[in-house]
């Protein structure tokens, strides 16, 4: 739904106070001479500010590719919100690294970075916007201001599903927040527009807020599977929830296993469906092969209407170099800069001096001609394993509807049933309830679509679990989380260039937290920094 944002829309988001009060956070309106009044006479309106608000999770600005930032004082490719959120989940751990040398970017694998890494900024100042935008939606949608302006019932009732969609993915750029910052400045539409200093919100109190709003909106959302495609149903907000209970113990401090149990179920029950492929997740066309029915929540993008260099884009073409051939991906060039660590390989072997091409498990996506296994360089692509995993063409190997072969169809899988899976079956180890058969079942249906090895009971433990999200989920956005969750992020865990040297190294335990950026801490005496920083 993202292309049929009008542009008589942007002029809106000129009136939209961006609240963490740093100067990236600067809005260009295309026309200063409408409003709100003008804007809403077409009833259309609605549903063209709510794509504003998906599309913020795939575009990075008011025109394709690049051209008008909604964000100023980073490259737009760099800006765009799942290029910044894959390289905060991604490139910190043992999944991937880069060779590039743009700023501060080799920082976030070697776990040295600062408050004033230009990357991590961007992250927080792309979340803030995203709820910016969001709170205005909800103050534009009062029954009072629809009433004023004669909304009729129809699109009346069609603004309430919009308001619980907004309100979902609103939740969702708080929970990012939650996770990566902790403790956020923190603003509602019921605070006003105009220049102010947000308080700070506390990561309990912030846990807090996101579970009402998500229980709230529960009854209020489509029934799962059942909204417009790459729309927020219930689905979305019951993985969300699982999510957020999973995590519980780092926010919070508290055990919420048995609600982990409760929502995964809730999501494994609804009419969700594992792809018969595990490889069909990540095509140009899984949201039209089978996949579409196990991801529950994607980030959507169309080569020819969500133009962007971040998100897919960026995945896709840094994951090609060396002797890959960039047409059999679909796309019409790499650029040589992502790639895995062995730590991420060696999951897949039944010992390191395994050839990864003998592995029988279909997950293991890698290319390995001309790439060396161990890093002793992180500047060359070569080496380092280069990751295969996600194309730009569809099942029978058609590039994507962009002809220039520069942005990719394929969507980000944020939330599947997959994962659900494994949630349930660590929430079942840890004590949560559940069925221990039942979890090794799930477990199992993900092992035999890839052709591995089934499991018994008696290897549900939670270091296989670590181990197997980190096969089923690579590069998918959660390897960050999982680590801090297992105590093994910092302190820890080692993997390769971890701590900037090549055998790896552990890190202090205060990296489980981003920092408050330097430059909003500059302006905002109302928020204290995270420990450590």
């Amino acid at each position: 739904m993202y292309h049929k944002l009008k542009p008589i829309l942007l002029t809106l988001f000129a009136a939209i106070m961006v609240w963490s009060c740093e100067s990236e956070l600067e809005l260009q309106p295309e026309d200063n001479r409408q409003s709100a009044e003008t804007v809403f006479k077409d009833s259309e309106s609605y549903k063209q500010f709510l794509a504003k608000l998906y599309a913020g999770l795939a575009i990075s600005g008011q025109e394709g590719p690049a051209g008008d930032p909604d964000l100023e004082g980073l490259d737009e490719g760099f800006s765009q919100y799942m290029r910044l959120y894959f390289m905060m989940q991604e490139l910190t751990t043992d999944e991937a690294v880069i060779g590039w040398n743009d700023g501060t970017i080799k920082d976030l694998h070697s776990q040295n970075w600062t408050s004033g890494n230009e990357f991590i900024r961007t992250m927080y100042s792309r979340l803030l916007y995203q709820v910016a935008l969001t709170n205005e939606f909800l103050r534009q949608t009062t029954p009072e201001l629809l009433d004023s302006r004669g909304v009729d019932d129809e699109t009346r009732a069609n603004i309430q599903d919009y308001r619980a969609e907004a309100r979902f993915l609103r939740a969702l750029s708080y929970y990012h927040t939650l996770d990566l910052f902790g403790n956020p400045p923190f603003v509602t539409e019921e605070d006003p527009i105009g220049a102010f200093l947000p308080e700070q919100i506390e990561r309990p109190a912030l846990f807090d807020y996101i579970e009402s709003e998500l229980l709230d909106i529960e009854d209020d959302l489509i029934a799962a599977g059942q909204n417009e495609y790459a729309r927020a149903d219930q689905g979305a907000a019951w993985m969300l929830l699982s999510k957020l209970y999973l995590n519980a113990p780092v926010y919070i401090g508290e055990d919420r296993n048995s609600d982990v149990i409760t929502y995964t179920e809730k999501v494994i029950n609804a009419s969700y469906q594992l792809s018969d492929s595990y490889q069909k997740l990540f095509l140009a066309d899984n949201n039209s092969n089978g996949a579409q029915n196990e991801i529950i929540f994607p980030v959507a993008f169309d080569g020819q209407k969500t133009q962007s260099y971040g998100g897919m884009t960026f995945i896709i073409h840094a994951s090609i170099g060396g002797d890959m051939d960039p047409e059999s991906f679909g796309v019409n060039s790499g650029w040589a800069g992502l790639r895995t660590t062995s730590a991420l390989v060696n999951k897949f072997l039944d010992n390191n001096d395994n050839p990864i091409e003998e592995v029988a498990d279909q997950r293991a996506l890698f290319f390995s001609e001309g790439q060396s296994k161990e890093i002793n360089d992180i500047s060359s692509f070569t080496d380092g394993y280069a990751v295969t995993k996600y194309k730009n063409v569809d099942v029978d190997g058609n590039q994507g509807s962009d002809a220039t072969g520069e942005f990719p169809d394929t969507d980000f899988p944020l939330f599947r049933l997959g994962d659900a899976y494994l949630m349930y079956a660590e929430a079942v180890v840890r004590g949560g309830g559940g069925s221990q058969s039942t979890a090794v079942g799930y477990i199992n249906d993900l092992r035999e679509r890839v052709g591995a090895e089934t499991i018994s009971g008696s290897d549900l433990t939670l270091d296989f679990i670590l181990s197997e999200r980190a096969r089923e989920l690579y590069w998918e956005a959660h390897r960050r989380t999982d680590l801090i969750r297992f105590n093994q992020f910092s302190e820890n865990g080692i993997w390769p260039y971890k701590g900037g040297v090549p055998q790896g190294a552990t890190t202090q335990s205060f990296r489980n937290l981003m920092p408050i950026p330097a430059a909003d801490l500059g302006v905002n005496t109302n928020l204290t920094q995270n420990p450590g920083y």
